[in-house]
């Protein structure tokens, strides 16, 4: 597989990371496109492949081109690359909230998918939903899914609106995490555990619980009664939480992000 990024940033090197760990592609089977030259020299001397300033020359001879720029960065991208993109290649846009009509029209290109990762793939666990144009193949679809299978999980949707759902919950889902973490940290401390062991404890038990609604496939509420014993202390903090609406702010969390995604693309 070929696999041009342009942009090296740090979901590029993620997925890089991935492709390369995965055997998808050998390095000289990568190329990227970086305007700044001491983020090309990094990513050649990490992973041994091609960067060049020229976004045109990385995407030649590749069969997918993965747009991985900053939202403000994309018009003069696109403008860069129309008419460059020759029928078997895949245009791969992993930019938050650019509608697949608006790669299509800046490319003057119809063979495009529509990708929303989110940070976790740095670390190989991400989760990324993606759709394709009706214009590519079979064969390049199935690239692409493994591509997005290397540094994490998939969802192919054949709704475009369901990318600003993903956005809502899957990309700003880790921050929403993140928060909880740090609040666990923060209450371990105020009860008196030294912070490196509360945050040694509240991490393994994020990581742990969703593992076990993973593996076991039974629903959240099912195995919180598990843990939270009539009259026990578990039921004393979720009482804690109802009170303070929580349910309530996580859901109107998604809602607001959801509202924000739509108006990115608009």
């Amino acid at each position: 597989m070929r696999i041009a990024f342009i942009g090296g940033g740090t979901m590029a090197e993620a997925m890089i990371t991935g492709i390369l760990e995965r055997g998808l592609a050998r390095p000289t089977d990568i190329a990227v496109g970086e305007p700044v030259e001491a983020r090309r020299t990094a990513l050649l001397q990490k992973f041994g492949v091609p960067a060049v300033s020229s976004n045109p020359q990385a995407a030649a001879g590749s069969e997918l081109v993965v747009l991985s720029v900053k939202p403000q960065d994309l018009k003069a991208v696109l403008q860069d690359l129309r008419g460059v993109l020759r029928p078997g290649q895949v245009a791969v846009s992993i930019v938050a909230g650019a509608r697949m009509e608006t790669i299509m029209q800046g490319l003057g290109y119809r063979q495009v998918v529509r990708v929303m990762p989110n940070t976790p793939a740095q670390v190989g666990m991400g989760m990324s939903v993606w759709t394709a144009a009706p214009e590519v193949p079979p064969e390049r679809r199935e690239q692409v899914r493994s591509l997005l299978r290397s540094f994490g999980e998939e969802v192919y949707v054949s709704d475009e609106k369901y990318l600003d759902m993903a956005t809502a919950l899957s990309a700003s889902g880790p921050a929403f995490v993140f928060l909880v973490i740090e609040a666990l940290m923060d209450a371990g401390v105020h009860i008196g555990l030294p912070r490196d062991m509360a945050r040694q404890l509240a991490v393994q038990t994020v990581l742990g619980s969703a593992q076990m609604v993973k593996q076991t496939g039974r629903h959240p509420a099912e195995l919180k009664n598990l843990v939270a014993s009539p009259g026990g202390t578990t039921v004393e903090g979720l009482l804690a939480l109802e009170e303070g609406g929580v349910r309530a702010h996580f859901i109107r969390a998604v809602q607001n992000a959801y509202e924000k995604a739509k108006t990115l693309g608009a």
